[in-house]
């Protein structure tokens, strides 16, 4: 009996200390997966509570150890994980960008830099070695060289030489990026970025010449190499000046198009033009497009093009301009990877699953579409290797963690590293269709707290997501920001809210018309509807107190909770906005420096009437806003300004403030008490 009563002891103390939030946070966040050379291991970078750190091993031996040994929650990232080519070293880069004075984040107010630098791993001694301060490293096809830029620069080093200087690469105007060697080794594709213009190069070792390909006065990017070195192609877009941002632009005047030159000659031509109409603009901000182009072994360039409406994966032959439809059905293409034998595509997409991803395959010249991945999880950043794949896996109950499949079995890897504390109870979320004040319909998924019951009523809670061009999924999120908002999503429903993560219009995942939906954003904000659709859904809910209905987002989702709280505070009882958005105009100068209010005054006055500011009179309910004062993406003013007027209009305002974090935060310790203490306002606020 004893025994018995000692075992109910323990179970319930561990499930007591499960209840937290430090423990929803818990397991390590994985990313930057990658194979290497000979297919036989895999590395990956674990952020494990603010230690980040590399970790390498074999799938087929199920053993991964770490390969650096950085510990501290000090806010430094690390990434950009590279190969040799004889896969005895690692090099990656580890540091923090800029701000646009120059100085790179320090949230950690370390007292030394934490700027950005490339560092070379030895994988049998674990020997790290400084190379350079940049970025983007890129080894030569023989293993004596890497490249990388700095400062917008091309830069080299001779890695045969123990203690060789930094050099200059080539010179050239413009700022330097997408460096490519070709199979050869003997010379370096790279495109000069200057503002209104940008052109593709190729710089040649052995005359020592830097040579552009067919320059233009349009936007010429992602350019690619075929098998022989012989010819590129790449992207060409109209720039389209004073074109305002966080608008829907569904098509474009010129459409893009896709050129093939030949190197020794210069000789280019259009090989593709979108048609005009669904997919005639080039989107190059989007998950969905994080690569534009691929020149296959067998001479197929494969390229995403919203042709029906939904980003897709096409491939045309050069000789023929034959284009074939290599991914049919609802849903979009997300990223996609050649195969080791440089033939086959993998890809990750939401076709069949809107609200979650799998891993695809595809064969260029046959287009023939297999999935790889299926069921009820979240599978992405595929990995191929000897025997298998290695990619990222999440679900609704678990956070992201590296999987080895081979032979159709699925194996977990690492699963030494997962954390035995992770709660057990966690629910899966449902996705339902809400129907906006303007009728137009937006999914959400519904949180349902542990043993609900019907005949109670619950609190509330609406998530609202950033971007907009995001999308939360039925389970834990790829990306480390909406992974950790998926868990205080299940936190909240733990302790007894019906939560509802809201995808609203503008963000992706539901194609074309969905993204670009009329007047959203700067243009009248109509995402806003959707908003309170949701709000007066969960209100008619019988298990919903109608008085306790609170929202909680960042960034974009910071500027729909402001506008959810000035517009609707008889509707929205609390909220919590994270770095949110409350003045357009102040917003959309950080990311187009000639934007002036005063200079489009009709543009300036519909974006203003889309703001916060401007039905901030209506605001009653209690806020707490949290934001970090090196913000790169939303001025750190906007809070100062909000927090201001909410003051003067008597409104209940409370503040966390980081000093020198970021948009997102780079610290463990700064995501914990975001996390913490806006589940801590909202419930104080409705215990009262």
């Amino acid at each position: 009996m004893k025994k018995i009563i000692f075992l109910f002891l323990v179970i319930s103390a561990t499930a007591l200390q499960a209840q937290k939030i430090a423990d929803y946070l818990a397991p390590a966040f994985p990313s930057d997966l990658v194979a290497n050379h000979k297919g036989d291991a895999v590395a990956w970078v674990f952020n494990n509570k603010g230690s980040r750190n590399i970790y390498y091993g074999l799938p087929s031996a199920n053993n991964f150890k770490a390969l650096t040994k950085y510990e501290g929650d000090d806010g430094i990232e690390i990434g950009s994980i590279v190969f040799s080519p004889n896969d005895d070293k690692i090099f990656f880069v580890r540091g923090n960008g800029n701000n646009s004075k120059g100085e790179p984040a320090n949230p950690a107010q370390l007292q030394y830099t934490t700027e950005q630098n490339i560092y070379s791993l030895d994988i049998a001694s674990g020997t790290i070695k400084k190379l350079a301060k940049g970025t983007g490293p890129l080894i030569s096809p023989d293993g004596k060289l890497l490249v990388f830029t700095q400062a917008g620069k091309a830069w080299k080093i001779n890695l045969n030489e123990e203690n060789a200087s930094v050099q200059s690469l080539f010179l050239s105007r413009g700022s330097i990026n997408s460096l490519a060697f070709n199979t050869s080794g003997k010379q370096i594709l790279f495109v000069s970025n200057r503002e209104e213009h940008s052109f593709v190069g190729v710089y040649d070792f052995a005359s020592n010449q830097v040579s552009f390909i067919d320059a233009s006065t349009y936007i010429d990017s992602d350019p690619v190499w075929n098998k022989e070195g012989t010819h590129i192609a790449f992207v060409r877009s109209v720039n389209i000046k004073y074109e305002i941002g966080f608008t829907p632009r569904p098509t474009a005047a010129q459409p893009w198009e896709i050129r093939v030159a030949e190197v020794a000659t210069h000789k280019a031509y259009t090989l593709f033009k979108a048609d005009e109409g669904a997919g005639s603009l080039f989107v190059g901000d989007l998950p969905a497009v994080a690569t534009q182009l691929i020149w296959t072994n067998d001479n197929y360039i494969v390229f995403p093009w919203e042709k029906t409406g939904w980003m897709h994966l096409y491939s045309i032959e050069p000789g023929t301009k034959k284009i074939n439809h290599l991914t049919p059905g609802i849903g979009e293409v997300e990223t996609m990877h050649l195969g080791a034998d440089g033939k086959t595509i993998f890809y990750v997409t939401n076709i069949s699953d809107s609200n979650r991803r799998h891993i695809w395959l595809v064969d260029p010249a046959k287009s023939n579409p297999t999935i790889l991945t299926k069921g009820d999880k979240i599978e992405y950043n595929p990995a191929i290797v000897n025997n298998g794949l290695v990619y990222l896996q999440a679900s609704a109950t678990r956070p992201s963690w590296p999987i080895f499949q081979s032979a159709g079995k699925e194996q977990v890897l690492a699963a030494s590293f997962f954390p035995t504390t992770f709660p057990t109870n966690l629910v899966t979320p449902k996705t339902i269709l809400v129907k906006a004040t303007d009728n137009f319909m937006a999914p959400a998924q519904i949180f349902l707290p542990n043993n609900y019951d019907a005949h109670k009523k619950y609190p509330a809670l609406i998530f609202l997501h950033g971007g907009s061009r995001r999308q939360m999924l039925e389970g834990f999120n790829y990306s480390s920001y909406y992974s950790n908002a998926y868990a205080v999503n299940e936190y909240f429903a733990s302790q007894g809210y019906i939560v509802m993560a809201l995808n609203y219009r503008s963000g992706i995942g539901y194609g074309l018309k969905f993204r670009e939906a009329a007047n959203y954003g700067m243009a009248g904000g109509t995402e806003v509807n959707d908003l309170i659709g949701a709000g007066e859904y969960l209100k008619s809910r019988i298990d919903v107190d109608p008085s306790k209905i609170a929202l909680w987002g960042g960034s974009y989702g910071g500027y729909l909770t402001a506008h959810g709280l000035s517009k609707r505070s008889d509707l929205f009882a609390a909220g919590v906005d994270i770095h949110g958005v409350h003045n357009w105009n102040d917003e959309e100068p950080n990311f187009a420096p000639w934007y002036d209010s005063l200079r489009f005054p009709v543009a300036g006055q519909i974006a203003y009437k889309a703001s916060p500011v401007f039905t901030a009179k209506g605001w009653k309910s209690p806020v707490l806003f949290i934001h970090g004062d090196d913000d790169r993406n939303v001025p750190f003013a906007e809070t100062i300004h909000m927090v201001q007027q909410l003051r003067r209009q008597k409104v209940n305002v409370e503040e966390i403030i980081f000093p020198d974090e970021i948009h997102g935060f780079l610290m463990y310790r700064s995501w914990l008490k975001v996390d913490e203490s806006a589940f801590e306002f909202i419930n104080r606020k409705f215990k009262k």
